[in-house]
């Protein structure tokens, strides 16, 4: 019998093809339609789902929003739009309709108004009354009926990393805003480090015409918005039998009110019927695939209409560039080898039987987590990754180049953008992406870069941040005091 590799490679030569005409992209789906790079707040960055390594009776679905983010972005650094529906789709028999939908919907909350401060001193827990600015969210799960469960109600949300001095142990933050619900269901949502990893100076000249400008991660030092979950199978699986149903379709998408209504007073309302603004399923699809005209038209797309994107993937641009600049043979068109792979999934891995033809990000839950992942995913013989579901460290990037030079079919290569891995590692448990960097790392980093061995702050910048904390702290009692009527504080 032969291997799934053996039986899947075929398919994966025209699979990979695909996302070479992709591969010049900016970082998954980092501001890639013009509405939403003007609406960061329901910018789908990334979509990851796998099965979870150290829970593999269970699947983890990580979705992360609002791109490049500073870590020092404040005062008010990076929420969730509140009443917003931020929903992971599942597609569990690949009618190319959500048999399930997992949403979450925030609301924020304000100690005090009447200071500009996110935490008016260091914050502890979630509950401190320090951290002035906070957000829960709720989690309900709605089934292909419509009838809607709730999962989670007023959990509470990680906040954005102010700086060491605000939050002097942000990991025990982090901790507290995993909430488990059901048997073996968890949520976290909060800031994380961005886990994806690639040179994003693509767009001048495709890396500077000759390849001189390959090799930064131009997302090292940023962070995500990050929701992330962890689901049994069985939850997932069609009929709850994941051995007998293991392939789900996975996409993400943000639905806002159709109106928007701003005050005079700096003040604005939401009303009307919710409507899709932002959808992502495989990553480096809406960026170059899609031409800039039709960008917003897939924002709001659903995956049952997808058949109208079909020229856009039976003439890719992206491989007349890369002709063009570096010489690099590209396939004839129409691409019609492509069409297949591009909407129903690769037979033999991750196809689903009775397929109606859609983009989505496709995981097929029987294949075990790999001992040693390779970046490479199937490519690199691990059936476990990318483009069978796409795992944290899975190198799409470096993926698609060395399909593009013929690896599939035997070209030994090593052609990639000069980026292997993320800027710091992940966590080995849920919800396993990294931390998030601190506002207050850029001060750390140029201690370490003036001569200290150690990655950990200078004697000098924790005293700055001693003195920060103080201050911060005195700030922020002089703002709680209550006040007469004169407007004075009062003791």
């Amino acid at each position: 019998m032969r291997s799934l590799r053996t039986i899947v490679i075929a398919p994966l030569v025209g699979m990979l093809i695909l996302f070479s005409g992709v591969v010049p992209s900016v970082a998954s789906s980092h501001r890639e339609a013009p509405l939403t790079a003007a609406d960061p707040q329901i910018d789908s960055t990334d979509l990851y789902a796998f099965v979870s390594p150290d829970a593999p009776d269970t699947v983890t679905l990580i979705s992360n929003w609002i791109p490049l983010e500073n870590p020092a972005g404040g005062p008010n650094f990076y929420p969730w739009a509140p009443g917003v529906r931020y929903d992971i789709n599942i597609d569990n028999n690949g009618d190319a309709k959500p048999d399930l939908i997992y949403r979450w919907v925030f609301t924020s909350h304000y100690r005090n108004p009447n200071t500009f401060l996110m935490n008016t001193g260091p914050v502890t827990k979630l509950t401190d009354t320090t951290l002035n600015f906070y957000q829960t969210y709720s989690l309900s799960v709605i089934d292909a009926k419509g009838k809607s469960r709730t999962l989670l109600a007023n959990a509470p949300v990680a906040p954005s990393f102010v700086g060491a001095a605000s939050m002097p142990n942000y990991p025990a933050l982090r901790d507290q805003a995993i909430t488990s619900y059901g048997s073996k269901g968890r949520s976290f949502v909060g800031q994380a480090d961005d886990p994806f990893f690639l040179d994003l100076r693509v767009f001048d000249l495709l890396y500077g015409a000759n390849l001189k400008e390959a090799g930064h991660d131009t997302l090292d030092g940023y962070n995500v918005n990050v929701i992330a979950l962890q689901v049994p199978k069985s939850d997932l699986a069609s009929g709850g039998n994941a051995s007998a149903n293991p392939i789900i379709g996975v996409w993400t998408t943000a639905e806002r009110q159709s109106v928007r209504t701003e005050s005079a007073k700096g003040s604005q309302k939401f009303a009307g019927p919710y409507v899709q603004v932002s959808r992502l399923g495989q990553p480096l699809v809406n960026e170059v695939v899609a031409p800039v005209g039709a960008k917003d038209l897939f924002s709001a797309s659903k995956p049952e209409n997808d058949a109208q994107f079909l020229p856009a993937v039976q003439d890719p641009e992206v491989p007349k560039l890369l002709n063009a600049i570096y010489k690099i043979a590209i396939p004839k068109t129409p691409r019609d080898d492509l069409v297949a792979v591009f909407l129903t999934g690769i037979k033999g891995l991750n196809q689903p039987p009775h397929v109606v033809p859609s983009e989505e990000l496709r995981l097929n839950m029987s294949i075990a987590p790999a001992t040693s992942p390779n970046r490479l995913g199937v490519l690199g013989a691990d059936n476990a990754g990318f483009p069978n579901g796409r795992r944290l460290a899975d190198d799409v990037i470096d993926i698609a180049l060395r399909a593009m030079a013929g690896a599939v079919r035997g070209v030994k290569t090593t052609l990639g953008d000069g980026v292997d891995a993320n800027d710091v590692p992940f966590e080995t448990s849920f919800p396993y992406v990294a931390e998030p960097h601190s506002g207050s790392s850029v001060a750390a980093a140029a201690a370490v870069k003036v001569g200290s061995k150690s990655k950990g702050v200078s004697s000098n910048t924790a005293g700055l941040i001693a003195v920060g904390a103080l201050i911060v702290g005195v700030i922020g009692a002089a703002l709680l005091r209550p006040r007469n009527n004169s407007g004075r504080s009062t003791v």
